[in-house]
């Protein structure tokens, strides 16, 4: 059979022609769109000239003229039919905006003048329609009552708080008759008696009302004649607060310190100074931690443990009093397994050539349950009242911190970190401590300035992290972390 005479060639070329005319017609829009786009721009136009025409000025469903307007200009930006198309329509959206308003839809008026905003009319146009609709408002409120009811508030002293007390209602009257001179004077008048009111908070100590109340002042009138004066009282009460909090935490003073953090932490949580304190705060709480736990008073020291964590959960204190608080657990488990006395004088007798071999290794607080710690905690758990135990903590706490003073002049500050912590897990109390920590965060920024300057950034950064949990205030630590993160490609 000739090939042009077959059916099933005929067949399939009548199938293939019925599918392309299928596919034209149902994708004419999307192919016309993409083969000629201007043609398509054409019909957004007529669409948003007929939306015009209409009073369709603008559709959440995409059929309002602003819309065709848009989506024209989208596909040309040089189009100026579009351009043009929307200015009509910001100037008809103004002319609906006055016909609203006559008569007296408030709600459409004030539509239509956002819209017209949108389409950037000229200022003065929309700004006279924007004045027109507050007269009207104002016609319709009976701004003299309001007056009169804001005076009498202020008169009984409720001068902020809610929307019947005198500033809103002033504010009130000013957003539809800003020229009005009674509610001007009387908002400055009100405005005075509240800042008086928070610097008289400020003589009682209470900073968080009177901090309120300037925020509050500054919100209706931020040029107000007695803002500055009354800032400057607030900021200088900030500033005794801190220092009040500063002293409270270096005495032990843990509970009222941390309110007085709090407080500042609320009032100003971008303080650079806010934020040292409550560094600081949470290393005094991992000490206090430490030794409740070496008294095995485990449900005081996760509770200080907690407090330490809201302030600085990443601090290494806390995770050295984590770890102090393991060991107590352990050594109370040891302590409460029944033993007779012969076993329980082995177990102090290992447990004291335990001490002593990790004396002479130097091995004060690692490795876990082979140090000199560790032992001597369970030693103390098992016979508190043996003179040896006690002969053993007499001649410990001494060598630990005769180890940190040992270390630190060699600039071995790995070791001086380890003899510190030693130190400060067997005699928390220790007033000495806190002169031992920030001469050591100051030698771990001498020394991590070193290693970075010879490219090792990595122990530049171990050394920022062990100097901020080690005293957050120390000079230098702010420039040496930017460098480190500098070198380190991050951004200060």
């Amino acid at each position: 059979m000739r090939p042009l005479r077959s059916r099933q060639l005929w067949l399939g070329v009548g199938v293939a022609a019925l599918l392309l005319v299928v596919l034209v017609v149902a994708f004419r829009r999307p192919l016309a769109t993409w083969l000629w786009p201007d043609t398509r721009i054409q019909q957004l136009l007529a669409q948003g000239e007929e939306a015009l025409a209409q009073g369709r000025l603008s559709s959440a469903d995409g059929s309002g003229a602003r819309e065709a307007f848009d989506a024209a200009l989208a596909l040309d930006s040089d189009r100026g039919e579009a351009r043009d198309g929307l200015a009509r329509t910001g100037a008809a959206a103004l002319a609906q905006g006055r016909r609203a308003l006559a008569r007296d839809e408030l709600s459409a008026a004030k539509q239509a003048l956002v819209l017209a905003q949108a389409l950037q009319v000229p200022r003065a146009q929309s700004d006279a329609l924007a004045l027109a609709i507050r007269r009207h408002e104002a016609a319709g409120v009976g701004l003299d009552a309001l007056v009169a009811r804001a005076r009498a508030a202020q008169a009984e002293h409720r001068l902020d708080g809610d929307a019947d007390s005198a500033l809103p209602l002033y504010q009130r009257v000013l957003e539809l008759a800003p020229e009005r001179l009674d509610a001007l004077e009387g908002r400055e008048d009100a405005l005075s008696d509240l800042l008086q009111l928070a610097r008289a908070d400020l003589a009682r100590g209470e900073l968080a009302a009177a901090s309120a109340k300037l925020d509050a002042a500054r919100g209706y009138d931020p040029g107000h004649v007695d803002l500055p004066a009354t800032e400057a009282a607030v900021n200088d009460a900030v500033q005794a607060r801190l220092r009040r909090a500063e002293t409270r935490l270096r005495r032990g003073q843990l509970a009222l310190a941390d309110a007085d953090y709090r407080l500042l932490a609320d009032l100003r949580p971008d303080a650079a100074e806010v934020a040292r304190g409550g560094e600081r705060l949470a290393a005094a709480y991992a000490s206090e931690a430490t030794r409740l736990a070496g008294d095995f008073d485990f449900a005081a020291a996760e509770a200080a443990l907690a407090q330490a964590r809201q302030w600085a959960p990443e601090s290494a204190a806390l995770g050295n009093a984590e770890q102090a608080l393991a060991r107590a657990r352990q050594a109370q488990a040891s302590q409460q397994q029944p033993l007779a006395p012969a076993a329980r004088s082995r177990q102090l007798r290992r447990l004291l050539a335990q001490i002593e071999a990790a004396e002479a290794q130097q091995h004060w607080i690692t490795p876990p349950g082979a140090s000199a710690y560790d032992a001597l905690r369970e030693a103390q758990a098992l016979a508190p009242r043996d003179p040896r135990v006690r002969s053993a903590v007499q001649r410990i706490v001494p060598q630990t911190r005769a180890c940190f003073e040992q270390a630190l002049p060699a600039n071995r500050v790995r070791a001086a970190q380890s003899c510190l912590d030693a130190w400060q897990a067997l005699a928390a109390r220790d007033p000495a401590l806190a002169t031992a920590r920030r001469r050591l965060a100051q030698r771990w920024l001498a020394v991590g300035s070193e290693r970075l300057g010879a490219g090792d950034a990595v122990f530049a950064a171990d050394a920022a992290r062990q100097a901020r949990s080690l005293d957050p205030s120390a000079s230098d630590l702010r420039d040496f972390e930017a460098r480190v993160r500098a070198a380190q490609g991050r951004e200060p």
